[in-house]
């Protein structure tokens, strides 16, 4: 059976490599793989965040995606490094507010089966001798980060080393089973994977309401870079009501994050989000001001109407779509791969995943 997947972010990636090791042809259509979404992503893989509050189908999503995490690693380091660290996430409290939050998000975590540490004041100066003085935090030593980047490359290694096809051309119409592309070759295709992330619906050729519009949110993110690393752990410093993340690199780069902005497709870095960003980590590590500034970028977060994936059969035969991931792609990936290949091969997709059918909109 030939699938081809449009979209070669770590979605559309991770679906196409999960395919080929279910026996299916597979062809990637894009334009420039690994360059929009998840190449900014900082890589956070946290025990959980305040979006999956209230919402106990994405948090079982979550979840499970989080147990598949060690052992969907593990299978693509036979194709190069996958970037993954599992050495711990520290959310720090810097007000009391943040602190009060610390112990329901404990009580919150417990029952998932998610481990965590309460740290005191002198525990995080320990922990991450480059802080401020925090008030307390949480540790999650089970859980860590990826670096999208190092991910994405490997994931592209895989399909081609598997025998796969990646097409760099733009997807423009679906019809008749065939994909035409920008410079008007058609690929074939038995079963269709629809992964472009918030360019998905301005393919052309379906019926109307097949694609719900994805919704652009705007995140600037910044990129710092030291001799060494200048934290231990990927970690949230929380004050305010907001948190910022910090996500280290073993070779001295500093990943923090992000903005959230609703304006479209603008993809401008501007002063005021860089600022903001400065400013809020100068207030948690006082020596960012000595680091280098080595890249402000921008990432369009795919939202769905809903603000949920979408992820399975659409109304129309043979296409799939396995998009709206919305802050979660790269956390999301080995969950979503297993069930677009459950559907892909005609089987059972999990109960987590279930629920995200993208004919929930129809």
């Amino acid at each position: 059976m030939s699938i081809v997947v449009i979209g070669g972010g770590v979605i559309g990636l991770s679906v196409a490599w999960q395919s080929q090791r279910a026996g299916l042809s597979v062809t990637v259509i894009d334009p420039q793989p690994a360059s929009k979404a998840s190449h900014v992503s900082a890589g956070m893989l946290p025990p959980g965040n305040e979006q999956l509050y209230g919402q106990p189908d994405l948090l079982k999503l979550c979840m499970t995606s989080r147990a598949r995490i060690p052992s969907f690693f593990e299978e693509l380091s036979e194709f190069g490094p996958t970037g993954f660290r599992r050495d711990g996430v520290l959310d720090a409290a810097f007000d009391e507010e943040a602190l009060a939050s610390l112990g329901r998000q404990q009580e919150w975590q417990e029952p998932q089966g998610v481990r965590t540490e309460r740290l005191t004041a002198e525990e995080c100066a320990k922990l991450q001798p480059a802080f401020a003085p925090a008030l307390g935090g949480l540790f999650a030593p089970d859980d860590g980060a990826v670096d999208p980047r190092v991910l994405n490359a490997t994931l592209l290694k895989a399909v081609e080393d598997l025998g796969g096809t990646v097409v760099r051309q733009r997807a423009v119409r679906v019809e008749n089973h065939a994909v035409t592309l920008d410079n008007g070759d058609t690929v074939p295709y038995d079963r269709l994977v629809l992964s472009a992330g918030t360019w998905t619906h301005y393919i052309e050729g379906l019926p109307e309401g097949t694609i719900p519009e994805i919704r652009p949110v705007k995140g600037q993110i910044l990129r710092l870079r030291s001799d060494t690393p200048l934290l231990n752990v990927t970690a949230r410093a929380l004050s305010k009501g907001k948190s910022l993340y910090l996500v280290p690199r073993l070779d001295g780069e500093l990943v923090v994050g992000a903005t959230y902005e609703e304006r479209g497709y603008d993809t401008e870095v501007t002063a005021g989000g860089t600022n903001e960003l400065l400013n809020r980590a100068a207030a948690v590590l006082p020596e960012v001001g000595t680091l280098r500034l080595a890249e402000m970028s921008v990432g369009l977060r795919p939202a769905s109407p809903d603000d949920l994936p979408l992820i399975g059969p659409t109304n129309v035969p043979d296409v799939f779509l396995s998009t709206g991931h919305f802050r979660m792609g790269v956390q999301l990936a080995p969950v979503n791969a297993d069930g677009m290949v459950a559907y892909l091969t005609d089987g059972t997709p999990s109960d987590a995943v279930a629920p995200f059918t993208p004919l929930r909109h129809n």
